[in-house]
């Protein structure tokens, strides 16, 4: 008897508006232009490429190249995207590293 292996597909398992949130805000975290645009494709996936394409206004053509891995987009394609999956770009600062050296660093009285 053969093993049947399907392919893993993320998009399967998006099933609430939280899980988009959580999967997309994670890729943005990476501030890898590529891997923003596949999570966007797979949100995209998830929630339908059609019903999405009509929410955004683009057509499906321009939806599926708008969140594509490697695509190159206006910002303002993304925010439509993001729009229509009931997302909103959000800044917040980069937490800074700890600081590693000495225990004590404070100076000591002279």
């Amino acid at each position: 008897m053969a093993l049947k292996i399907k392919r893993f597909d993320a998009a399967e398992y998006l099933k609430t508006d939280e899980a988009i949130a959580a999967f997309v805000d994670e890729a943005l975290g990476s501030a890898d232009a590529a891997f923003i645009a596949h999570a966007l494709g797979v949100a995209a996936r998830a929630r339908g490429i059609v019903k999405l394409a009509q929410e955004a206004g683009l057509l499906r053509k321009g939806s599926r190249g708008a969140v594509k891995s490697g695509a190159r987009v206006k910002l303002g394609t993304i925010l439509r995207v993001m729009q229509a999956l009931g997302l909103r770009l959000a800044a917040r600062p980069i937490a800074k590293p700890k600081r590693r050296g000495k225990a004590n660093t404070r100076r000591k009285p002279a």
